[in-house]
């Protein structure tokens, strides 16, 4: 296959970015397409020129790093699959693929397709933790009884990888799905009680000084989220909200 990619460049959070346009040829079907960002940066650096910078890690779909927003489609437009997990058959020779970094102000652009996520690491530290009694008279967690049915939901929720692909896809830059399925998978245990009317309001307040958007029920975050990570759990965080500001 042989491509055009038009990337954009950022040398660093305070510079002007643009986009960039590559040639890239003899391109596998089979390569991933970070594989293919990773041809481009060997030809880029046998020419003496800047390779382009992106996140990746795992490149087994489980941490979120290879985060990139594919042809105006967070992870590209395959469906349930981090970026690291698109394969180049998904795209037709010659084809012209734009590649963004996560579009929003709570995500500033570090260099080039990588961006800050620290503020989801700010909103866990507000309040995505369960405070244990190490006291010695600790209860065995596989003692106390819960429902399958909640035990699913939960596990559902802790499913997310926090990549931001809710945050990037949604018209308002709205961390709402990202929040409330960390918020959730606590909510449904009984350990995650205890704090729950505080951790609720920790993370919503630590999340709206982040300056994310507001949710407006688009369902477009749940749609590119890559686990599948339903909006239930946008209302399962408001009806604990307001259980907690009562």
């Amino acid at each position: 296959m042989n491509l055009t990619l038009k990337i954009w460049r950022q040398k660093g959070p305070e510079d002007k970015g643009g986009m960039v346009t590559y040639k890239v040829t003899d391109i596998s079907e089979h390569m991933s397409f970070l594989e293919m960002m990773d041809v481009l940066n060997e030809s880029l650096v046998a020419k003496d020129e800047e390779p382009v910078a992106f996140d990746h890690d795992c490149r087994e779909g489980i941490c979120g790093m290879c985060s990139l927003h594919i042809n105006g489609e967070s992870h590209g437009p395959d469906k349930g699959i981090t970026t690291c997990q698109l394969h180049m058959r998904m795209f037709k020779d010659g084809e012209t693929i734009t590649i963004e970094p996560w579009r929003a102000n709570a995500f500033p652009v570090i260099k080039d397709l990588i961006v800050d996520r620290m503020a989801f690491e700010r909103i866990q530290q507000a309040g995505g933790f369960i405070s244990v009694n190490t006291s010695g008279n600790t209860q065995d967690a596989n003692a106390i009884p819960i429902s399958k049915h909640s035990a699913d939901l939960s596990m559902d929720a802790a499913s997310c990888i926090g990549c931001g692909a809710c945050v990037a896809t949604c018209k308002n830059s709205s961390a709402m799905l990202f929040v409330a399925a960390k918020v959730s998978q606590f909510a449904l245990l009984p350990q995650g009680k205890i704090e729950a009317a505080d951790r609720v309001k920790n993370m919503v307040t630590q999340m709206d000084l982040e300056g994310f958007g507001n949710c407006t029920n688009t369902g477009a975050c749940e749609v590119e989220c890559p686990k599948g990570i339903s909006i239930e759990n946008i209302a399962r965080m408001n009806r604990e909200y307001l259980r907690a500001t009562l």
